[in-house]
């Protein structure tokens, strides 16, 4: 069996997803169809023995829409292009609502009198002439209103009715009495009925179904912001080994087995393995841990992180739409195209909803003019069935809210596998996240600092040489600094500085030879961090026994070789995010129904301590693949994803 995702167009309502996915459905060999009609998708499994993927777009096309499959991460060009067709979409549906709009009050102002049964003094009275009106409306029906009466053509063509069709009738109806009456006012008079027009009702119904595609479609954009971040992570060229000469080519046409070089700052162009060389890579986007990662030969590197500090080759072992990113992007896109178990009772409402409303439409109109023999009113009433009844509301709340609900995840780093599990969230009382990184807010803060003399004067030695390094824990020293009120522009210049990969970094600042970095650094350098007896250093190592517990980062400070012992340490921690603690606090609340949080936890038993203390949940695990992060028996079954 083959899965595929077709993205559609031409679509107008709930109705029109139903008839696409009747389409395909009727294809020999097609197992599964499911339109999305706020998506714009549609997911297709079928076997590719019976069937091809033409058969099956042609049978979209027999159904007056059109499709294309959605195969490949998209480029940054087709992205660009994709976003200008729909801003140039969007500007011309807002000059459609604008004229429109305009006209309707127009028509309005003109009939005000007639609606009101009196005359006012000193109004315009001239936009009551219905050839005036017949003018002014004329434009809105049929060239801002256009859409509604092709697709109201094409549904009747292939013998189904949707929105489209009573948007027409409702309109056109409307419209076409109007004209009748301006042309032919005698006819009614001699009825004993009065000739009034109602063009400013087609036209105002015409202006406001209008402005509501208009939001709609700017919604659907929104909601596909969080892909377009998504593809935005990617590198858009990689410098590649060809022929023994290394060449920049677009990301597109990098292939399998090609080998890729990386330089400091760069992202990873694909999915591979360490071939030569060694260096520092921030795989936050994947993990939720801000923290740089050691790789070396033979380990792997993921597209769209970051290597940080040194250079390095690797050769691509997955590229395009096999790439750790695409697949994130293929889940959410998945995820924003399924379909919620409740939305099939809207669909099969929608399916049958058009038919039904024109027979009460049409039983409306047969009740009122038999009744009272107003044939106006009896219209009037019928036109107003038909344009208040509308669908798209039944089918458009459902998968609007689903595109809505993934799409706000996928922007705050929660990967939602679909609608059915969004139907389900409201169920669950044990949730198992994978990554301590999931809980945090994936940028490392200062949380203590002591210092051995001049806590302000180290700390500014410390900040200045920390500026110049790009690691996460530099940038929380320098921030530190700032919060007591050190400025990072005044502080002092720094010599000769060195970034001693994993271990920390060093300058001269003044003429002082400043150290930051692990206590293992530290005791490479020959400083003892442990052997002053002095009563501050005394406190340090109380404090650290209390810090260790909790699993904080440290970072010593040592001037001048520590000779002198003038120095200092800093302890830095994720941060959780600010509902972290709140949430914990309802741990094991609310009786029966406890909103336990557990963490199989992928990485290591220091952030699984860290996030234990911290966070207040219970059962944490360490050092679990993600694989291996499932609950344990007697467990509700639940799962939730790192930060991407």
């Amino acid at each position: 069996m083959t899965t595929t995702t077709l993205k559609l167009q031409g679509m107008s309502c709930a109705a029109c997803a139903n008839s696409i996915q009747s389409a395909i459905q009727q294809v020999p060999g097609v197992s599964l169809a499911q339109v999305n009609f706020a998506a714009e998708q549609a997911a297709v499994e079928y076997d590719d023995r019976i069937t091809t993927l033409a058969s099956i777009q042609k049978a979209v096309a027999d159904a007056g829409y059109a499709a294309q499959p959605i195969t490949e991460l998209a480029t940054g060009d087709e992205e660009m292009q994709e976003q200008r067709a729909r801003r140039t979409q969007q500007r011309a549906l807002m000059q459609k609502v604008m004229v429109s709009g305009a006209i309707g009050i127009l028509l309005v102002l003109g009939t005000l009198p007639m609606m009101l049964g009196t005359d006012i003094p000193g109004w315009p009275m001239f936009l009551h002439n219905p050839w005036l009106q017949l003018v002014l409306a004329t434009p809105v029906l049929f060239w801002a209103g256009q859409s509604f009466f092709v697709g109201a053509w094409k549904a009747f063509v292939h013998r189904s009715a949707n929105m489209n069709t009573l948007v027409a009738l409702g309109t056109g109806t409307a419209y076409l009495y109007s004209v009748f009456v301006t042309v032919f006012p005698q006819v009614l008079a001699r009825q004993g009925l009065v000739p009034d027009v109602y063009y400013e009702a087609a036209v105002v119904i015409i202006a406001l179904l209008l402005l509501g595609r208009y939001l709609e479609d700017r919604a659907r954009g929104q909601t596909s912001d969080a892909i377009r971040k998504l593809m935005g992570l990617q590198a858009n060229t990689a410098r590649v080994v060809r022929q023994g000469r290394e060449v920049d080519l677009p990301i597109a046409e990098v292939v399998v087995g090609d080998v890729i070089v990386v330089r400091p700052g760069e992202k990873i162009p694909v999915d591979g393995e360490i071939v030569e060389g060694r260096s520092h890579l921030n795989e936050s986007m994947v993990t939720g841990e801000p923290i740089p990662v050691e790789k070396g030969v033979g380990e792997e590197v993921i597209g769209a992180t970051i290597n940080k500090t040194g250079s390095f080759k690797f050769r691509a072992s997955r590229v395009g739409k096999d790439t750790v990113l695409a697949q994130i992007v293929k889940l959410v896109q998945d995820a924003q195209g399924s379909k919620a178990p409740i939305q099939k009772l809207a669909d099969q409402a929608t399916g049958w909803f058009v038919p039904v409303v024109i027979a009460i439409a049409l039983l409306t109109f047969i009740i009122w003019f038999n009744a009272l023999g107003n044939l106006t009113l009896a219209l009037l009433t019928t036109v107003s069935v038909l344009i208040i009844a509308c669908p798209c509301a039944l089918g458009l709340a459902t998968p609007t809210s689903v595109m809505v609900g993934t799409g706000k995840g996928a922007e705050n780093g929660i990967l939602i596998k679909g609608a059915e599990s969004l139907e389900q969230a409201h169920k669950l009382n044990v949730i198992v996240v994978d990554k301590t990184g999931t809980l945090t807010q994936g940028k490392p803060t200062v949380t203590n600092y002591a210092g051995d003399a001049g806590e302000l004067d180290i700390l500014a030695l410390a900040a200045a040489v920390e500026r110049y390094s790009e690691h996460p824990l530099a940038e929380a020293v320098v921030h530190y600094a700032e919060a007591r009120g050190l400025d990072r522009h005044s502080l002092p210049a720094v010599e000769a500085f060195d970034a001693v990969t994993g271990r920390g970094v060093q300058g001269t600042v003044r003429g002082r030879l400043v150290q930051i970095g692990t206590d293992r650094w530290m005791q490479q350098l020959g400083i003892d961090t442990q052997a002053d007896t002095r009563p501050q250093t005394q406190a340090f190592q109380l404090q650290r026994q209390q810090w260790e517990a909790e699993a904080k980062t440290t970072a010593w400070i040592a001037v001048d070789g520590g000779r002198r012992w003038a120095g200092g340490h800093l302890r830095c921690a994720e941060a959780l995010f600010g509902s972290g603690r709140g949430s914990a606090a309802a741990d094991g609340a609310g009786g029966g129904h406890a909103n336990r949080r557990q963490s199989p936890n992928g990485g290591g038993d220091r952030p699984r301590r860290r996030y234990r203390s911290r966070s207040g949940r219970s059962s944490p695990r360490g050092k679990s693949r993600p694989g291996q992060t499932t609950p344990e028996p007697g467990q509700a079954g639940g799962y939730g994803g790192g930060r991407h």
